[in-house]
Protein backbone atom coordinates (compact mmCIF):
# COMPACT_ATOMS: atom_id res chain seq x y z
CA UNK A 1 0.00 0.00 0.00
CA UNK A 2 2.59 2.48 1.07
CA UNK A 3 4.20 1.24 -2.39
CA UNK A 4 1.52 2.51 -4.19
CA UNK A 5 1.01 5.78 -2.72
CA UNK A 6 4.96 6.82 -3.14
CA UNK A 7 4.38 4.98 -6.97
CA UNK A 8 1.37 7.95 -7.27
CA UNK A 9 3.14 10.60 -5.48
CA UNK A 10 5.83 10.12 -8.25
CA UNK A 11 3.63 10.13 -11.17
CA UNK A 12 1.96 12.99 -9.77
CA UNK A 13 4.73 15.24 -9.33
CA UNK A 14 5.63 13.77 -12.91
CA UNK A 15 2.79 15.26 -14.23
CA UNK A 16 3.09 18.36 -12.59
CA UNK A 17 6.43 18.66 -14.41
CA UNK A 18 4.91 17.78 -17.78
CA UNK A 19 1.88 20.05 -16.98
CA UNK A 20 5.06 23.17 -16.16
CA UNK A 21 6.99 22.83 -19.16
CA UNK A 22 3.79 21.70 -21.66
CA UNK A 23 2.63 25.50 -20.40
CA UNK A 24 5.80 27.43 -20.60
CA UNK A 25 6.41 25.94 -24.38
CA UNK A 26 2.99 27.35 -25.00
CA UNK A 27 3.47 30.72 -23.34
CA UNK A 28 6.83 30.98 -25.57
CA UNK A 29 5.50 29.44 -28.49
CA UNK A 30 6.42 32.22 -30.68
CA UNK A 31 9.65 33.08 -29.24
CA UNK A 32 10.41 29.36 -29.66
CA UNK A 33 9.50 29.05 -33.19
CA UNK A 34 11.85 32.18 -33.75
CA UNK A 35 14.64 30.51 -32.67
CA UNK A 36 13.50 27.02 -35.07
CA UNK A 37 13.28 29.76 -37.78
CA UNK A 38 16.84 31.39 -37.20
CA UNK A 39 18.78 28.01 -36.77
CA UNK A 40 17.18 26.76 -40.09
CA UNK A 41 17.89 30.13 -41.59
CA UNK A 42 21.76 29.90 -40.35
CA UNK A 43 21.99 25.94 -41.04
CA UNK A 44 20.62 27.13 -45.10
CA UNK A 45 23.07 29.71 -45.47
CA UNK A 46 25.54 27.82 -44.66
CA UNK A 47 24.83 25.22 -47.03
CA UNK A 48 24.20 28.35 -49.60
CA UNK A 49 27.71 29.59 -48.90
CA UNK A 50 29.52 26.34 -49.41
CA UNK A 51 27.63 25.34 -52.21
CA UNK A 52 27.99 28.78 -54.32
CA UNK A 53 31.27 30.24 -52.82
CA UNK A 54 33.41 27.63 -50.56
CA UNK A 55 33.24 24.57 -52.88
CA UNK A 56 34.02 26.79 -56.29
CA UNK A 57 36.86 28.64 -54.29
CA UNK A 58 38.09 25.10 -53.86
CA UNK A 59 38.08 24.27 -56.90
CA UNK A 60 39.58 27.74 -58.48
CA UNK A 61 42.29 27.16 -55.99
CA UNK A 62 43.28 23.52 -57.09
CA UNK A 63 43.31 24.37 -60.65
CA UNK A 64 45.97 26.80 -59.64
CA UNK A 65 48.01 24.49 -57.60
CA UNK A 66 48.07 21.94 -60.45
CA UNK A 67 49.66 24.25 -62.37
CA UNK A 68 51.42 25.40 -59.77
CA UNK A 69 53.32 21.54 -58.97
CA UNK A 70 54.65 21.45 -62.60
CA UNK A 71 56.56 24.15 -62.11
CA UNK A 72 57.54 22.94 -58.48
CA UNK A 73 58.61 19.73 -59.76
CA UNK A 74 60.65 21.47 -62.36
CA UNK A 75 62.78 22.69 -60.01
CA UNK A 76 61.35 26.28 -61.32
CA UNK A 77 60.78 27.51 -57.74
CA UNK A 78 60.64 31.51 -58.46
CA UNK A 79 57.96 30.80 -61.21
CA UNK A 80 56.19 28.04 -58.74
CA UNK A 81 56.30 30.95 -56.07
CA UNK A 82 55.73 34.17 -57.78
CA UNK A 83 53.69 32.58 -60.82
CA UNK A 84 54.62 32.94 -64.47
CA UNK A 85 52.80 36.70 -65.49
CA UNK A 86 50.43 34.89 -67.37
CA UNK A 87 48.32 31.56 -66.65
CA UNK A 88 49.81 30.93 -63.07
CA UNK A 89 49.50 33.35 -60.29
CA UNK A 90 52.10 31.48 -58.07
CA UNK A 91 51.51 29.52 -54.77
CA UNK A 92 52.01 33.13 -52.66
CA UNK A 93 49.08 34.05 -54.38
CA UNK A 94 46.87 30.85 -54.23
CA UNK A 95 47.94 30.57 -50.23
CA UNK A 96 47.04 34.32 -49.73
CA UNK A 97 43.83 34.73 -51.85
CA UNK A 98 42.57 31.05 -51.63
CA UNK A 99 43.58 31.17 -47.29
CA UNK A 100 40.04 29.53 -46.25
CA UNK A 101 40.87 26.35 -48.22
CA UNK A 102 42.25 23.19 -48.30
CA UNK A 103 44.13 23.76 -51.75
CA UNK A 104 45.29 27.48 -50.48
CA UNK A 105 46.58 25.70 -47.25
CA UNK A 106 48.67 23.51 -49.08
CA UNK A 107 49.54 26.24 -51.01
CA UNK A 108 51.52 27.42 -48.09
CA UNK A 109 53.85 24.59 -48.02
CA UNK A 110 54.93 24.47 -51.23
CA UNK A 111 55.56 28.06 -50.97
CA UNK A 112 57.53 27.58 -48.29
CA UNK A 113 59.04 24.55 -49.48
CA UNK A 114 59.93 27.23 -52.61
CA UNK A 115 61.01 30.09 -50.66
CA UNK A 116 63.55 27.92 -49.01
CA UNK A 117 65.08 26.82 -52.43
CA UNK A 118 65.47 30.37 -53.55
CA UNK A 119 67.69 30.97 -50.00
CA UNK A 120 64.87 33.25 -48.39
CA UNK A 121 64.32 31.34 -45.12
CA UNK A 122 62.50 34.40 -43.02
CA UNK A 123 60.03 34.00 -46.08
CA UNK A 124 60.01 30.01 -45.89
CA UNK A 125 59.55 30.31 -42.55
CA UNK A 126 56.49 32.75 -42.43
CA UNK A 127 54.36 30.30 -45.16
CA UNK A 128 55.88 26.70 -43.79
CA UNK A 129 54.48 27.47 -40.36
CA UNK A 130 50.96 29.11 -41.79
CA UNK A 131 50.30 25.52 -43.26
CA UNK A 132 48.12 23.81 -40.79
CA UNK A 133 47.98 19.98 -41.26
CA UNK A 134 48.59 16.75 -38.70
CA UNK A 135 49.03 13.88 -40.85
CA UNK A 136 51.91 11.43 -40.24
CA UNK A 137 53.17 11.74 -44.13
CA UNK A 138 53.49 15.43 -44.96
CA UNK A 139 53.15 17.13 -41.83
CA UNK A 140 56.41 15.99 -40.45
CA UNK A 141 58.40 17.00 -43.96
CA UNK A 142 57.16 20.88 -43.31
CA UNK A 143 58.32 20.85 -39.81
CA UNK A 144 61.97 19.30 -40.99
CA UNK A 145 61.57 22.81 -43.61
CA UNK A 146 60.78 24.82 -40.49
CA UNK A 147 64.38 23.25 -38.65
CA UNK A 148 66.22 23.73 -41.67
CA UNK A 149 65.48 27.82 -41.86
CA UNK A 150 66.29 28.06 -38.43
CA UNK A 151 69.39 25.86 -38.62
CA UNK A 152 70.35 28.19 -42.05
CA UNK A 153 69.89 31.44 -39.79
CA UNK A 154 71.38 30.34 -36.58
CA UNK A 155 68.92 29.56 -34.02
CA UNK A 156 69.59 26.23 -33.46
CA UNK A 157 67.42 25.53 -30.77
CA UNK A 158 64.41 26.37 -32.45
CA UNK A 159 65.84 24.14 -35.34
CA UNK A 160 66.40 21.24 -33.05
CA UNK A 161 63.20 21.12 -31.56
CA UNK A 162 61.30 21.39 -35.06
CA UNK A 163 63.33 18.68 -36.06
CA UNK A 164 62.41 16.24 -32.75
CA UNK A 165 58.56 17.20 -33.28
CA UNK A 166 59.28 16.09 -36.83
CA UNK A 167 60.78 12.93 -35.96
CA UNK A 168 58.27 11.97 -33.59
CA UNK A 169 55.42 13.09 -35.29
CA UNK A 170 56.93 11.04 -38.65
CA UNK A 171 57.32 7.82 -36.28
CA UNK A 172 58.16 5.76 -39.07
CA UNK A 173 62.07 4.01 -39.64
CA UNK A 174 62.71 5.96 -42.84
CA UNK A 175 62.51 9.41 -41.84
CA UNK A 176 62.69 9.93 -38.43
CA UNK A 177 66.09 8.90 -38.10
CA UNK A 178 66.91 11.43 -40.65
CA UNK A 179 65.07 14.35 -38.40
CA UNK A 180 66.85 12.58 -34.71
CA UNK A 181 70.61 12.65 -36.56
CA UNK A 182 70.07 16.76 -37.74
CA UNK A 183 68.51 17.44 -34.60
CA UNK A 184 71.90 15.42 -32.80
CA UNK A 185 74.36 17.42 -35.25
CA UNK A 186 73.10 20.30 -34.05
CA UNK A 187 73.24 19.43 -30.03
CA UNK A 188 76.91 19.00 -30.87
CA UNK A 189 77.74 21.84 -32.77
CA UNK A 190 75.99 23.82 -29.43
CA UNK A 191 78.25 21.06 -27.60
CA UNK A 192 75.29 19.79 -25.93
CA UNK A 193 77.14 16.35 -26.24
CA UNK A 194 74.70 14.55 -23.71
CA UNK A 195 71.98 15.60 -25.63
CA UNK A 196 73.38 14.38 -28.74
CA UNK A 197 74.12 11.92 -27.07
CA UNK A 198 70.33 11.25 -25.54
CA UNK A 199 69.12 11.52 -29.78
CA UNK A 200 71.50 9.04 -31.06
CA UNK A 201 70.63 6.78 -28.42
CA UNK A 202 66.96 7.35 -29.74
CA UNK A 203 67.94 6.77 -33.12
CA UNK A 204 69.33 3.21 -31.97
CA UNK A 205 66.58 2.39 -29.48
CA UNK A 206 63.30 3.11 -31.97
CA UNK A 207 65.00 3.19 -35.52
CA UNK A 208 68.00 -0.17 -34.92
CA UNK A 209 67.30 -1.50 -38.61
CA UNK A 210 67.46 1.77 -40.18
CA UNK A 211 70.75 3.04 -42.37
CA UNK A 212 70.91 5.28 -39.66
CA UNK A 213 70.37 3.05 -36.56
CA UNK A 214 72.41 0.59 -38.06
CA UNK A 215 75.81 2.87 -38.18
CA UNK A 216 74.82 4.69 -35.11
CA UNK A 217 77.00 3.52 -32.41
CA UNK A 218 79.98 5.45 -34.22
CA UNK A 219 78.12 8.69 -33.52
CA UNK A 220 77.32 7.81 -29.92
CA UNK A 221 81.03 6.99 -29.41
CA UNK A 222 81.86 9.76 -31.00
CA UNK A 223 79.72 12.24 -28.47
CA UNK A 224 80.98 10.35 -25.78
CA UNK A 225 84.55 11.66 -26.21
CA UNK A 226 83.25 15.17 -25.77
CA UNK A 227 81.37 14.86 -22.82
CA UNK A 228 83.18 16.47 -20.16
Amino acid sequence: MANNEKQMDELDKMNSVLSTTEQWIEQNRKAILIVVAAAIIVVAGFLSIRQFYFIPQETKAQEEMYKGEFYFEQDSYEVALNGNGADFIGFKAVADEYSGTDAGNLANAYAGICAYNLGNNEEALEYLKAYSGSDALFYPNVLAMIGNCYANMGNYDEAMSAFVKAAKKASNELTSPIFLKKAAVIAEKEGDFAKAIELYQEIKDKYANSFIGQDVDKYIERAKLNVK
